[in-house]
């Protein structure tokens, strides 16, 4: 045998038999005869893989967000051989591998810092390795857009496999919901509505298992977007972390991964324009995440898909929320999933959406939805009987936000909708924390809280810091929401009337860091307005007085994402990474 590279993989059957194999990517580097073949295989060998493995299956990678740093993800290793058990049912050749795990808990300044290295981790490690098809395994916030734009710009074929959200927390006879409940509970720890052992109980509480945030947050929408655009199969978004048939859906996912393969079912055959239109309608029925925006913007910007911000006003305006869940409404995933889950809620929309767009599991999603059945109309709601009759994002523009800024209606107040308000702003969010609950502050209930410098670069990474907290003086006056500005996000378990997104953000110049101390602000969502009363001469001699805030970093990641992070409304991808470029043949590395 010679130990010179041929110029092709050594075919397995004759070119023109109609045996002959697909002639997968891993071929390159496992059908090759000589050295060139001899030392992957090798050392592959030496993991206990006999040569059968390598007969030409194909070869799928099982990318695992897994880290005891990630609650939500701690269990992906067990997910993972049951993923693992599928792709060898269906005669594939599983392999698996780490990429960084992004968990909203701990990780600082924010996890949305990185979610665009792990994409970009996810992209070089399926491009630089023997790797046919990929299951993606993700569980807390951006795991999930950070591994389909990974896989999105690689362009192979790919399913989703999400952890699943943790069980109920329960304290004291009552349900409590990731997020949302912590945002009340702490109200009522600041105002001495709650001792500290009271506190420190429902702590212990709250967080009961592996899994996700069992309210409709950033993970739960994510899941659930993917299972609604094709790329998850059904259920995906709402099977518990802990059900056993998480475990089935897992293997489930491995067999068909094998199939999309041989099929060459690449992602952006699934991901189509179609799919992304179905996602903004869910995203309205489910009561989704403001942060599903900024990911699907990116995810679209990856593909290539047209798809702006735009749409989500003009494709979700007036679709009703069905779903009565934390925080918008009263229960939580557990009971969502026994409610029939996902399905039930497409089938309800079903004429709004996109019947015809492609499933990963085959087929169609109006074939995957049409037998779908309710089990609690409480739970999800009939179309005429909703939980708020307009569930989709608004996305709102004006000279406050001449590049647009979002808000939520079913989070949101019905009587701040329409608002107008002297502005109170704060530098930084660490000015909004050493300030809120001054008992001197000079606020209102009906003043407009404004937050500067909490944007992609300005904070940096964009933080879920939107929330803002109400000032303890006016919680204990019973007020119970404010209208709040930023260029900040906000995590998909909190509520309130928050205007979000702001773009230009404000350490760029943008208008919203010209705002003063008791400007007036006017919301109109109905006329999808949000203006700063100021007139254009004045804002334009703050604007040549403004002086950029110092940068945050002058070196590695952190002044790559300073230097080349887009704003809001393009998604806050990387400039250089808007559009795949698919898996190019690369050169050996010996």
């Amino acid at each position: 045998m010679p130990d010179q590279l041929p110029e092709s993989p050594a075919p397995t059957a004759p070119a023109d038999s109609a045996d002959a194999p697909p002639a997968f990517r891993s071929a390159e580097w496992f059908a090759r005869v000589g050295k060139y073949g001899f030392i992957p295989r090798s050392w592959m060998k030496s993991q206990g893989f006999s040569a059968e493995l390598f007969d030409g299956r194909p070869v799928i990678g099982i990318c695992n967000t897994w880290s005891q740093l990630t609650n939500c993800n701690r269990h992906l290793r067990d997910l993972a051989e049951h993923v693992k058990r599928g792709i060898l049912m269906a005669g594939g050749f599983p392999l698996e591998f780490p990429v960084m795990s992004l968990g909203e808990p701990l990780m600082r300044p924010t996890t949305m810092m990185f979610r665009n290295l792990v994409a970009m981790d996810v992209e070089e490690t399926i491009r630089a390795n023997p790797i046919d098809g990929v299951v993606l395994l993700a569980g807390c916030d951006k795991t999930t857009p950070a591994l389909l734009m990974g896989a999105a710009s690689c362009d192979v074929p790919s399913i989703l496999v999400s952890g699943g959200p943790m069980l109920n927390g329960r304290y004291r006879g009552r349900e409590l919901g990731s997020g949302t409940d912590v945002f009340k509970l702490d109200e009522d720890y600041r105002t001495g509505k709650m001792s500290k052992a009271d506190l420190d109980d429902a702590e212990a509480a709250m967080s009961r298992s592996a899994g996700s945030c069992m309210t409709m947050g950033t993970a739960s929408t994510m899941a659930l977007l993917s299972e609604a655009m094709g790329i998850g199969l059904p259920l995906n978004g709402t099977i518990p972390a802990p059900d056993s048939r998480r475990a089935v859906l897992a293997e489930q996912a491995g067999k068909r991964i094998v199939a999309l393969v041989r099929e060459n079912v690449t992602i952006s055959k699934i991901l189509t324009r179609e799919a992304f239109e179905n996602a903004v309608k869910v995203a309205g029925a489910i009561g989704g995440s403001t942060n599903a925006v900024v990911h699907l913007l990116a995810l679209a910007g990856r593909l290539g898909v047209p798809f702006t911000l735009n749409d989500w006003d003009e494709l979700g305006r007036d679709v009703p929320c069905l779903v009565d869940l934390k925080p918008s409404g009263r229960f939580l995933m557990e009971e969502f999933f026994d409610a029939g889950g996902l399905p039930v809620v497409m089938r309800r929309i079903a004429d709004r959406l996109n019947l015809g767009a492609p499933a990963v599991e085959g087929g169609s999603i109006g074939e995957r939805i049409a037998t779908a059945q309710s089990w609690n109309d409480e739970v999800i709601r009939p179309v005429d009987r909703p939980l708020t009759s307009d569930g989709g994002l608004v996305v709102l523009r004006g000279n406050l936000a001449p590049d647009g800024a979002i808000l939520k209606p079913s989070a949101a107040s019905p009587k701040l909708m329409q608002h107008r308000g002297r502005a109170l702003v704060f530098k930084d969010a660490e000015d909004l924390r050493n300030r809120i609950d001054d008992p001197d502050l000079d606020v209102d209930a009906d003043t407009v809280l404004v937050l500067q410098n909490a944007g992609p670069r300005g904070y940096p990474g964009m933080p879920e810091v939107g929330t803002m907290a109400l000032p303890k003086k006016l919680l204990k006056l019973g007020v119970t929401d404010m209208v709040r500005v930023s260029d900040a996000r906000m995590s998909g378990t909190a509520f309130g009337t928050v205007v979000l997104h702001v773009a230009p953000e404000s350490a760029l110049g943008g208008p919203l860091a010209l705002v003063r101390t008791g400007d007036i602000i006017v919301l109109d969502t109905q006329a999808r307005r949000i203006d700063v009363e100021v007139d254009a001469e004045e804002l334009e001699q703050r604007r040549r007085a403004f002086v950029p805030p110092a940068p945050h970093y002058d070196r590695g990641y952190g002044k790559l994402f300073l230097d080349h992070v887009q704003q809001a409304d393009k998604g806050v991808d990387f400039d250089f990474l808007v559009g795949g470029s698919g898996t190019p043949p690369s050169k050996v590395s010996f």
